[in-house]
């Protein structure tokens, strides 16, 4: 992954832009201890691996009772 502080970033866009292009990451530095502040990443990353949604997913079962029902309205706290 490449870094820039915020001077060269202004001075490389162009080529961070390709780098962007290419799929790769790009770090932006600021302040005099060069902190990572900002990260340009592609939006049309494509990814085999299937996204885990919440911390638990994988470690807990969840099932409702025959009984259950909830209308939508009630779904939507309307």
């Amino acid at each position: 992954m490449k870094s820039y502080a915020v001077g060269e970033l202004k001075s490389h866009f162009s080529e961070v832009l390709e780098y962007v292009k290419k799929g790769e990451k790009v770090a932006i530095l600021f302040g005099k201890n060069k902190k990572t502040i900002a990260m340009i990443v592609p939006i049309n990353q494509k990814t085999d691996a299937k996204r885990k949604i919440g911390i638990l997913d994988g470690k807990v079962k969840i099932s409702f009772d025959k009984e259950f029902s909830i209308s939508e309205e009630e779904f939507l706290n309307i």
